[in-house]
């Protein structure tokens, strides 16, 4: 299997794909198009589950659901697609241990689009701003005329272009560290790696391997890997890639830019990489302003947030890299707005704001959404109910709480994980009043489920509710994964804003 492409003999292979979510659902129907037989295992037996299980049954698929189901590998497989399962899971243990390759549904679909369906991809990672850096080069890509699409781990599959029978130019890419630790043969137009913090250590094992993870996306780039200036760790990976000859390493910056750099002056996005005259002059590809747009801060005195601003400057490196005009990157930004659930104003109560920004799932994000809000001893700024908790993914707090303890008028956690905030806050914040939320059920800090996790998300928002001013900020910004409790970090929000709206006016 290590050669097999679109052209391979498929209908001579067993596939065996593990698990039946979006990817895994269209990772199998793809393979049972080309002839494969192909055996789908997930040990949820949720509805959901059981609806696309009996649709692949009906394409012919083998399909075995419920608890259990992924403990062994069947026999006489030959290839495991994987769509998020640990390294230390049995069935992949398993399987290498066998000697069965093991994909994930990401690069299943750069196989099967060769020879044939052969797209470019522009690849964007990092430990946060992912999506909303796709979304924007998507906006950019089409806003040149291109036929694109937002594909990867931003929820569509890219397993579903292999299979459109229409044509596409490009795709934007979103790439996680799971789908990157299972995947071998990538090797993108351009990629960026936008940031690294700690995430999903108990995932890969170590801070190192989540880096290593990472890094692939660089591997055999053939015209731009793409680099944040402010971060050290993603300029070593692409000196320590192996790229083809002529790729160039391009940097992004808030700053003003060096020579293959785009960076901000004044108020200005300017390029100093994607011009002859790189070395002495700069081109003007959008504004802050047009920035402000795409996030959705236009309101007086707003400025787009500072991460929101590098997102948008990747993007544009990216867009560039493929030789979409300024005039495009510009327009791009204007025509996007960038998904919801990041630092979103959710309603305004008594003179406090609200502000959910769900998808802070680790603390690097969350240490983003809280600088948002200022100094709270300046003019401008705001004090912070910070509403955090869930699944740390074997993360620490203390280096957040430390930078954020003046700006905290409160906690409210909750979560599987919510002693392991509250310990950070007891060491570092000691003055600041701390609430936890727990499931009223047990009267523990254990996962809730369906109703009884929009019940304690309702009491959390409660609790926030009372213990904040008038000017303050009620942030939902976890700093933590939302499996423990809620489906994704879209429910986790949802029931967020679901109870600011139950509020008294």
């Amino acid at each position: 299997m290590s050669l097999a492409d679109g052209a391979s003999p498929w209908p001579d292979a067993h596939v065996v794909v593990a698990g039946v979510g979006v990817s895994g659902f269209a990772a199998a129907d793809g393979l049972l198009q080309l002839g494969a037989r192909v055996t789908v295992l997930d040990d949820a037996a949720t509805e959901a589950n059981a609806d696309k299980g009996a649709l692949l049954e009906v394409l012919g698929a083998t399909v075995r659901l419920g608890p259990g189901s992924t403990a062994t590998l069947p026999e006489g497989a030959d290839l495991v697609i994987t769509t998020g399962f640990s390294p230390s899971a049995p069935i992949l243990v398993s399987a290498l241990a066998g000697g069965v390759p093991v994909w994930s549904e990401v690069e299943l679909a750069w196989r099967l689009s060769r020879p044939a369906k052969v797209v470019p991809w522009l690849g964007i990672t990092g430990t946060n701003g992912k999506t909303t850096t796709t979304q924007m080069l998507a906006a950019m890509l089409t806003a040149a005329g291109l036929k694109t699409a937002a594909v990867g781990n931003i929820g569509r599959p890219v397993m579903e272009i292999v299979l459109d029978p229409e044509p596409y130019d490009v795709l934007a890419v979103e790439l996680s560290s799971h789908q990157l630790h299972w995947s071998s043969s990538l090797a993108l137009h351009s990629a960026a790696v936008l940031n690294l913090q700690p995430d999903h250590l108990e995932w890969h094992g170590g801070y190192e391997a989540y880096g290593a993870a990472k890094a692939k996306i660089y591997e055999g780039v053939s015209h731009a890997c793409v680099y944040n200036v402010a971060d050290r760790a993603t300029e070593a990976m692409v000196e320590e890639a192996d790229v083809v000859e002529g790729a160039r390493a391009i940097g992004f910056t808030l700053g003003t830019p060096a020579p293959s750099m785009l960076g901000v002056v004044d108020d200005l996005l300017v390029d100093r990489a994607f011009i002859e005259q790189r070395r002495d002059s700069a081109l003007e590809v959008a504004t802050l302003a047009d920035v402000a747009l795409a996030a959705g801060t236009t309101g007086a005195g707003q400025v787009p947030p500072p991460h929101v601003v590098a997102n948008a400057l990747a993007a544009a490196a990216l867009a560039r890299s493929y030789g979409v005009s300024a005039t495009a990157v510009r327009d791009g930004l204007r025509q996007v707005r960038v998904g919801s659930h990041k630092i979103e104003t959710v309603g305004e109560r008594r003179g406090v704001r609200y502000v959910d920004d769900s998808k802070a799932t680790n603390p690097h994000a969350a240490d983003a959404a809280l600088r948002t809000f200022g100094d709270p001893g300046s003019e401008s700024g705001s004090r912070v109910v910070w509403i955090a908790g869930g699944q740390a993914k074997g993360t620490r707090f203390d280096d957040l709480v430390s930078a954020h303890a003046s700006r905290l008028r409160a906690a409210v956690l909750l979560g599987v994980d919510a002693p392991v905030v509250a310990q950070a806050l007891a060491r570092h914040a000691p003055d600041v009043p701390v609430e936890v939320v727990t499931n009223a059920e047990d009267g523990g800090v254990t996962p809730a489920v369906a109703d009884g996790a929009a019940d304690v998300m309702a009491r959390v928002v409660a609790t926030a509710a009372s213990l904040a001013r008038p000017g303050d900020v009620v942030l939902l910004a976890p700093g933590c994964a939302s499996l423990d409790m809620f489906v994704d970090y879209a429910a986790r929000g949802d029931a967020f804003t679901e109870a600011v709206r139950a509020l008294a006016p």
